[in-house]
């Protein structure tokens, strides 16, 4: 069955960077997109970075462009994010998937992200 496994959410301070990794399985993952969302208490979940299936096309939410780059390792069916310059407003638990409108119905659990001094 299809499974992912998200990590490296940490407290950091504002302006600190963090490294998230999400491990995939069950699915062809080298032929598939891949987007990390995030989901803020008593907000919706939101997209936050693309990545195609070769890595050739990447997008951001506005909010995180030029801070955040999204890549991935398919022999490891890996894909990651690198959060610079982090504030408060990232604050959240971020998850990985396929991307809109076709994500998988099974979610992993997330890695938190906590922003504050």
């Amino acid at each position: 069955q299809v499974q992912f496994v998200e990590s490296g959410g940490d407290l950091v301070q504002p302006g600190g960077s963090l490294r998230l990794s999400c491990a995939a399985s069950g699915f062809t993952f080298t032929t598939n997109a891949m987007t990390w969302y995030r989901q803020a208490p008593g907000k919706e979940r939101e997209m936050v970075a693309t990545i195609s299936s070769r890595s050739t096309v990447t997008n951001y939410r506005d909010s995180v462009k030029g801070r955040f780059t999204i890549s991935r390792d398919n022999a490891k069916n890996t894909v990651y994010l690198q959060m610079n310059s982090l504030k408060p407003e990232d604050t959240a638990l971020y998850y990985c998937n396929r991307p809109l409108p076709t994500p998988f119905p099974s979610w992993g659990q997330g890695t938190q992200v906590t922003v504050s001094s």
